[in-house]
Order: C-alpha cells, then structure tokens, then sequence
C-alpha cells in the first residue's frame, strides 16, 4: 500500500526468501520465466493483503514480494528541512530506474540487492541492503508500479486494487493514529494536501491498464481464488506461451504406444488439437429447439471456415476435421523440403473465396518453420488475414515457433507439445521420426524409435 512516510516499519516492504548461494540459486531458476505480478492501487486500499493472500495460496511455488516504497529517493537537504511540503505520492518520490534495473535482474534469474529506506531519516541505508533471489513469482507492489510505462510492459499480469475512497480514508486514520502516533488532524492535513490529490492525478488513472480488478480488497475471495488459479495454469505452460501470447499448448497425459498403436493414438490427439483449434475461432449466440420443445441457446461460427493441409504429412489430420466440421472444404499446398531450406512451392489448390474464410492450418510437425511460414505467406498472398490463420499441429519445436510467431504474431498456433529443439537434420528432438511415414505405414525399411503418444484419459471409449 502507500507506506506513510514517517513510517519505520521497513521489515514490511517485502518478503524475501530463504538465504541460498546465489549460484546455485540462479542455476535452479535458469531455465524458468518468472511470472511478474504488478499489484496497485490507492494508499491503504488492502494492496498489502491482497499480496499476502496470493503468496499464502502459492506455497507450492517460490514468491517474493517487492515493494514499490523500497526505492523511495533520498530527500536533499532542503527537501529534509521541509519534509512537510514534500509529496511521497508524486511519481518523482521514487527512483524508477533502480526499481527497473532490480526487476530487470530478478526477470533473468539474477540475484539482487533490494534497497532499505529508513522512512524516519528518509534517506537510504547506504551499508544495508536485502538479499533477493531467483523465484518463480514476483509481486511488485505500490501506489505507482503501473504509472511507468517500461515497469508496466514487463509486467505478465497487473492487478488494481480499488477500495472506496471513504474506506481507504478511515484505514488510514485508524493505522495512522493507533500504530503511529500522529494526530488525527495532521492525518486529515496530508490527506488533503497531498495524498487525495495525487491519488486523483497519478494513481486512479493507471487503472485502466489493469487486467485485473479487485474490488474491496482482501474481502474479495472469489476474485482471488480465481488469480490464484491463473498463475497456478500460467506456471504449468511452456515458457514459450509466456513470450508469445498466439500459442496454444493443450494439457493432457502420457501414454506409451506400440508401433502397431501409433495411427489410432496419433488420431485421437489429433482429434484433440483439431477441436481446441475451433474453440479459437469467432462465434455467435443461436438458438435450436431441442426434442422436448425447450429453447436453447448455443453458439455457431459465425465466419467460413477451410482447412489446408500441408502434403504429406499433414493429411493425416484431414479426417479429424472432417469428422468435427462436415462438408468442410479442405485446400492443398505442397512445398519441396530440402534440410533447412523448405521454402519452394510445388503446388497449391485452394478453395476460390479462401481470403473470405477463417483457415485452419495442417502440419502435424513444426521443426525450422521454413515450410510453415511459406504456406501461411502464400496464404496471405491470397487475400487471408494473419489473424484469420490457425495453425494445428501435434509437435513443435521451439525454433519453428520463434520463426513463425516473429513473422506472424497475431497468426495462432495450437499445438500438443513443444519439444526440446531441432538436430542438425533438422529434425525435431525427442520427436517421434518422420510422421508421414510412420502415419502412413511406408516406414518398413526404415529404423526408428518409440516415443509416448501425448493424449487424454478416458474413462470409458
């Protein structure tokens, strides 16, 4: 919350966690995005609870709490000699440029020195720093973290308080007075003078960059519960759905699979990916009549809709959208794969209106992304908005996404797995060997071996 000035209760200002070498320490997180929670909101809005709350129901996860009012700036001379005329609200009280280059280092796993400021002498503690490590989750905390637009843009979710103003106000008389020992007058005078008005001017404005906003507080539960919940999914994903927002990875388990099972398992996930595609795609509200005569409200697409799949490989995933979409027209694009240079065009037959259609995509492996971007541009070509393309597919490799989401970010990908990288064949690893052959059954001379089959668990076929 808006700490008080006057306040000497600088344990508070955030939780750091236990003492570890830093090596090791930054070794363990190395390979982990850490997920940054910006937290705002007015002076005694609950800001504080509200963090406290979250880290409480994250206890399976590495959190730590930084708070905005660690970087106040030291006062001058001059400002000390007025410090009753000095505004710790205003934007310039704090020195963002620390606070960025601490985030910036926590962000890369690095430990930090978080600043202590001694709100009685208001001045930093020159010889006394606290010790942050590696996380998986960082709060940051205060009146201003969303006023800063560099601060905001490396936030992955931002959270505003917002707690009626009266509320915020006897919070603050009652916290001032009773664990602080001022006057209630001289708490009205500040109140007044600086902290309203800087509320009005600075803070109340940057709610509207808010993803999230959570009324009353730490009285707010559900809200949360449900925050709680969104970071639990968002820690679970692959790093590479944090840095591009266009990718899709569905969750599901492990089976082993013989090769005699690889069609029938290849086609239930297959079936999966295909249907979480559609889930993608606009729709609008329509109402059926159902066998009883009850009126139901359900949904239908409100776009056409094709499919183009990529020859060979990725006519294997034609049946499992026919069989979700009947009718559907389906296009044809074959391009010439030669190591990592899959960009000649051998042919192509698309449906005539395909630039009035919302396209689906298939390849049910992204390796380099040479083909996948030379088919999604000739489907551009054709009149196709990017953000009108889904590309499906079963496995991908984190070089075919960077490729194809740099050149195509507002395009999406769903895919079942992302795997370790591409060898100097350009293959996928641990990838499951050439698809098309083995979907196929023309892989009898050829040497491979198995892999699980990512799919759902049934309860009953």
């Amino acid at each position: 919350m808006g700490m008080d000035p006057l306040s000497t209760n600088s344990d508070a200002h955030f939780l750091a966690p236990a003492s570890e070498d830093d090596g090791a320490a930054a070794a363990a997180y190395s390979n982990r995005q850490p997920f940054l929670i910006g937290v705002a909101g007015g002076t005694a809005s609950g800001k504080t609870t509200v963090c406290n709350m979250i880290i409480q129901q994250l206890h399976d996860h590495r959190v730590v709490l930084v708070n905005q009012d660690s970087f106040y700036r030291g006062l001058t001379a001059e400002e000390h000699g007025h410090v009753s005329e000095y505004n710790f609200d205003h934007p310039d009280a704090f020195d963002t440029e620390q606070l960025l280059q601490c985030v910036g280092s926590l962000l890369k796993c690095q430990p930090v020195q978080i600043p202590i400021y001694d709100f009685k002498l208001h001045r930093r503690c020159s010889d006394t720093f606290r010790q942050v490590n590696a996380a998986d989750v960082i709060i940051l905390e205060g009146i201003l973290v969303f006023h800063d637009s560099r601060v905001r843009d490396l936030m992955n979710m931002k959270i505003f308080v917002d707690t009626d103003a009266d509320v915020r106000l006897a919070r603050r008389i009652r916290r001032d007075t009773c664990e602080r020992g001022r006057g209630v007058e001289s708490v009205l005078q500040q109140y007044a003078k600086f902290v309203k008005p800087s509320f009005d001017d600075f803070i109340l404005p940057t709610k509207k960059y808010a993803d999230v906003i959570i009324p009353r507080g730490g009285d707010n539960h559900v809200a949360i519960d449900l925050i709680v919940q969104h970071i639990h999914t968002k820690l679970g994903q692959h790093d590479l759905t944090k840095i591009y927002s266009n990718v899709y990875v569905i969750q599901s388990t492990y089976q082993e699979t013989t090769k005699h099972d690889f069609v029938f398992y290849a086609d239930r996930l297959i079936r999966l990916v295909v249907e979480h595609g559609l889930g993608h795609l606009p729709f609008q509200e329509k109402q059926v009549i159902t066998p009883t005569g009850s009126v139901y409200t359900g949904v239908d697409f409100c776009k056409k809709l094709c499919g183009v799949s990529i020859i060979r490989s990725g006519e294997s995933m034609e049946n499992a959208l026919r069989a979700c979409c009947k009718g559907i027209k389906i296009g044809k694009i074959l391009i010439h794969r030669e190591g990592d240079n899959g960009k000649q065009l051998i042919y192509e037959k698309l449906p005539k209106d395909i630039a009035e259609r919302h396209v689906l995509l298939l390849d049910p492996i992204l390796a380099t992304g040479n083909s996948a971007v030379q088919a999604i541009q000739l489907l551009v070509d054709k009149g196709v908005p990017e953000s009108h393309i889904i590309f499906l597919n079963l496995i991908s490799a984190p070089e075919g996404i960077h490729v194809v989401c740099k050149k195509y970010p507002t395009l999406k990908i769903v895919t079942s797995e992302i795997d370790d990288g591409i060898n100097d064949d350009y293959r996928v690893v641990p990838g499951m060997g050439e698809f098309g052959d083995r979907y196929f059954g023309t892989d009898e001379d050829m040497v491979f071996y198995e892999r699980p089959v990512k799919t759902v668990e049934v309860e009953d076929m």
